[in-house]
């Protein structure tokens, strides 16, 4: 058994749910892969740092990042802030020698990401990206249709992720509307995910060709106030891509999408088979196979079950959802691996870099309204 000493810095929601899943990775994997120590926990709310520090068990607690990235009894710097903050904090922890497990997305600006991705990888320290959806046994199921050639050669995706969040108009300015704070709108907040799964299974894009559309750009300052101010990003983007391994895309994500609650749909089209996924349908996988006789053709519904990578941490017997905090513990599953064992995983700085860029390219399309490479 190996203790991993935490320190964690923001502790709102996604503080919460990355020490959840520290914990639970522990108790359905076991403590082979690490025991999380929560060591110290960091946030420019003090009251909200003594809050989590209470429920979850946080040694010591601070009002200053600078103490979690500096402790020298803290071997994993867990970085849960705004995305502002993503790029600052993680900078100084690899300067420090930690490992840094981060939320996505990495940083706010290509740039930011390369100057973490380079540095990190000569380090040699573990730098994790939290992309959750990456985890997600229904992704790394069409990932193994894909690589395996069931599908015959890929040609086609097809993706969006909708909500309806921001309808409102109503609804007060928050730090997801301003750049300096959140980098982009839906892209980012977003659209990233959905990249996310296409960098996954579908590999690097190459150049891509954008629209996107602000909705409401204005919204009240405060709630219920009536001085308002201007909101700085897309709550719609829509772009076309191609793939490095030939195959094109259409992309698209709305923040203001009516009646979308979470509709990360995608289907990837090959020459002999295509498959579609919906994430409001967690636990289904829809399939279609070339068959020569054409009574039989159609998609049909592959269920989650236990033969599918990562579900049996959760489940003995098919047909049973899981949801997306299982996600985040199927992440820190690899993390710990990865700390205590040197197991490979996907989403470390570079992985994000790639989307970062992808995610610069097509904002600068959007603005040239033409064709931009993915540099």
């Amino acid at each position: 058994m190996k203790e991993i000493h935490i320190g964690l810095v923001g502790s709102g929601w996604m503080g919460k749910a990355h020490s959840s899943a520290l914990t639970d990775a522990q108790m359905l994997f076991g403590p082979e892969y690490g025991v999380a120590v929560f060591e110290i926990v960091a946030d420019s709310n003090l009251e909200a740092a003594r809050s989590a520090q209470e429920k979850i068990g946080f040694k010591r607690v601070s009002g200053d990042w600078h103490d979690v990235v500096t402790d020298p009894a803290v071997d994993l710097v867990d970085i849960a802030t705004p995305n502002a903050f993503h790029y600052v904090v993680a900078k100084a922890a690899l300067e420090n020698g930690k490992n840094v497990y981060c939320e996505k997305p990495l940083s706010i600006s290509a740039n930011e990401s390369r100057e973490l991705a380079e540095p990190a990888e000569k380090k040699g320290v573990v730098n994790y990206v939290g992309y959750n959806n990456t985890m997600n046994p229904a992704n790394a199921y069409v990932r193994e249709l894909v690589q395996s050639g069931a599908l015959g050669k890929i040609m086609r995706f097809t993706g969006t992720y909708d909500q309806d969040q921001l309808l409102d108009e109503s609804l007060p300015i928050t730090w997801r509307h301003i750049n300096k704070l959140a980098g982009c709108g839906a892209l980012g907040d977003l659209g990233s995910h959905l990249l996310s799964i296409s960098q996954f299974i579908m590999g690097d894009i190459t150049a891509v060709n954008a629209m996107s559309t602000l909705v409401f750009p204005r919204r009240p300052k405060a709630p219920g106030s009536a001085e308002m101010a201007d909101v700085e990003n897309e709550d719609i983007m829509t772009f076309m891509a191609e793939y490095a391994n030939g195959a094109v895309g259409t992309i698209a994500c709305s923040r203001v999408a009516t009646g979308r609650k979470n509709y990360l749909c995608y289907e990837i089209q090959g020459t002999r088979g295509s498959v579609r996924y919906d994430l409001e349908r967690m636990g289904e996988v829809q399939v279609y196979f070339q068959s020569d006789d054409e009574r039989d053709r159609g998609f049909r519904t592959v269920l989650l079950n236990p033969r599918h990578k990562g579900y049996s941490a959760f489940q003995p017997a098919g047909g049973i959802s899981i949801a997306y905090n299982d996600m985040k513990i199927l992440e820190v599953h690899e993390l710990f691996a990865a700390l205590t064992q040197g197991a490979p995983y996907n989403c470390n700085f570079e992985f994000g870099y790639k989307i970062d860029r992808t995610v610069a390219a097509v904002l600068e399309s959007a603005r040239k309204r033409s064709w931009v490479t993915v540099k």
